[in-house]
């Protein structure tokens, strides 16, 4: 539970731009974690399919872009 809070505390200051940074909690579960995916193994990386028609796909894509940006704490 403690690491759901956590997740929803830090994810608008780090991931999301433009007016998804400014998102409610409520907001950020229903658009961007009910998102349909699918995890796939190509050569031994995984990969994270997202559906093309879901509205919110792009800033999903982009927060994930972001967050891959930021510096390994390990």
């Amino acid at each position: 539970m403690q690491i759901a809070l956590d997740l929803l505390a830090w994810m608008p200051m780090l991931a999301p731009t433009g007016t998804a940074g400014l998102w409610e909690p409520r907001r950020l579960r229903l658009r961007l974690f009910s998102a349909a995916g699918q995890f796939v193994t190509t050569g031994r990386r995984p990969i994270l399919r997202l559906a093309r028609h879901w509205p919110w796909t792009r800033h999903i894509t982009a927060a994930l872009e972001r967050l891959a940006l930021l510096p390994n704490p390990g």
